[in-house]
């Protein structure tokens, strides 16, 4: 009993403020499909999702997975938001099995890309390859956790958001801005400024930087410094044309 009570003393209480809780992951969410929407609003939605002229069948399928994912992260903020606990978490077995089916087709369609060439400017497809599967990789690490920890509120729900946060490269390398189409690094500030954005709410609310926030936003920045030096070396080369020659 002693050592329960000393535990419990040890770990600082969480401030419970529903309301701005609620505001901010709702806003979160709604500029990530900003993000979204800004990459590939002419690409793919604008363009009639289905009938858009993506390179193949799988292309197809990955966009729409990936769009189902955003739409099931909106309606769960709303169902939280509404209080509707009981079916935020009925519909969350759903999404932990969308979160695999993504894992599953990430790096087949990262493959696919690989398979015919697409790379960005400064960026040779062999090294890019990188990219879309420490992409995938991060997200399935977040996710897992996020799912291990849905009946900690606080620790699930900044783990799915910076799960997806991990995700939004693909669209960032596609906005109309030539700063990030010509500069593979400056992408990197848009997943980043989220990052900053749920510490300092953190700051705000909690009065310090969540553990959870501090040690998933480190492993999310440690992956995007590391992942295209590792990219150009003969190594990841030698990796990437051995799955070019399997695919």
């Amino acid at each position: 009993m002693a050592t329960d009570a000393l535990r419990q003393q040890s770990v600082p209480r969480l401030r419970a403020n529903p309301t701005a809780d609620r505001v901010f992951f709702t806003t979160m969410i709604l500029l990530l499909w900003a993000t979204v929407l800004f990459g590939f609003a002419k690409t793919y939605y604008a363009a009639g999702m289905v009938e858009a002229p993506l390179p193949n069948k799988l292309i197809h399928i990955h966009g729409a997975i990936m769009t189902l994912w955003m739409v099931v992260l909106l309606v769960q903020t709303a169902l939280i938001s509404a209080r509707r606990v009981k079916w935020h978490m009925t519909l969350g077995l759903f999404g932990f099995g969308l979160a695999i089916a993504m894992v599953i087709i990430g790096p087949i369609a990262a493959t696919d890309a690989l398979r015919r060439g697409a790379a960005p400017l400064g960026l040779d497809a062999l090294t890019f390859y990188i990219i879309p599967l420490t992409a995938i990789f991060l997200f399935s690490v977040l996710a897992f956790f996020g799912y291990r920890y849905r009946r900690q509120a606080a620790i699930h729900k900044r783990l799915i958001l910076i799960a997806t946060v991990a995700l939004i490269d693909a669209a960032v390398g596609r906005w109309p801005v030539a700063f990030f189409q010509t500069n593979h690094k400056a992408q990197d500030l848009v997943p980043f400024g989220f990052l900053l954005a749920i510490m300092l709410f953190d700051l705000a609310t909690q009065r310090r930087v969540l553990k959870v926030t501090l040690y998933a936003s480190l492993f999310l920045v440690i992956v995007h410094l590391i992942r295209v030096p590792i990219g150009f070396t003969p190594a990841w080369h030698s990796f990437a044309t051995f799955m070019l020659g399997h695919s």
